[in-house]
């Protein structure tokens, strides 16, 4: 079944059902991507920290960028999942010698059981992110509860601090592969600094100026071997008999 998604405005999100209080309003519904390089394949893992005030949580509905036209959402054993599909006003190219007509709008997980406040679940999607370093992508969500709601969809205004914000919307910047890649190089360096450092310290270990004792333990063994060599050759030259 299509249906569009729900229009979000800030409004909406200072117009709850039940008030948040001081510790549901200090942790917010975000996203975190594995990785935020242009025109990558990401895992975004949106965060689920709480309910709404003491209200256990019912649905999330995550509405998709317009950028993004393709996402695939990982299944929660807990929750039901849908794809809510929209109508494009421009076919567009899919990359493959065909058109796109209508792209992934929103994605709403209901959950099986009511997610309790003061648990927390993750709800993972998967998609390619746009070629555009730089641009901020806004997912607006509305988080539902038993009782109420909250809508994280504000978006900082210009010279306006994020954090200053009550219900923010989960937003990710996409950044240059290249800069993505020199962290890479960064961290590989430093692992393999450190393995160069382990190499050092077992190969001064093996190296060490202390005489080994392997060669005096096989001299005695072999002053040993060499008397009973002599015990027994005198012992047969007694037994010889006489002419």
């Amino acid at each position: 079944m299509m249906r569009s998604p729900k229009l979000l405005t800030v409004a909406a999100a200072t117009t709850l059902s039940l008030a948040l209080g001081a510790s549901g309003a200090s942790a917010h519904v975000s996203v975190n991507p594995d990785t935020t390089t242009a025109g990558s394949y990401a895992l975004l893992t949106f965060g689920v920290p709480h309910g709404c005030g003491e209200s256990s949580t019912t649905k999330v509905s995550i509405q998709i960028p317009e950028p993004i036209t393709s996402v695939t959402p990982t299944v929660n054993p807990g929750w039901n999942v849908e794809k809510v599909m929209v109508t494009l006003a421009t076919p567009i190219d899919d990359g493959h010698g065909g058109q796109l007509t209508e792209r992934v709008g929103e994605i709403v997980y209901t959950a099986k059981s009511p997610l309790p406040d003061g648990y927390r679940d993750a709800l993972v999607l998967s998609t390619k992110l746009p070629d555009a370093v730089g641009e901020t992508l806004v997912f607006p969500t509305v988080q539902t509860c038993q009782e109420g709601e909250s809508a994280w969809v504000q978006v900082a205004a210009e010279g306006e601090d994020p954090h200053d914000l009550e219900l923010p919307a989960p937003t990710l910047t996409i950044t240059d592969a290249e800069e993505a890649h020199g962290n890479v190089e960064t961290v590989s360096d430093e692992a393999t600094a450190e393995a160069a450092s382990t190499d050092g310290t077992a190969d001064a270990a093996g190296s060490s100026d202390e005489p080994s004792s392997l060669p005096l333990v096989l001299s005695g063994v072999a002053l040993v071997l060499g008397a009973a060599g002599l015990v027994l050759g005198g012992a047969a030259f007694a037994r010889r008999p006489k002419a």
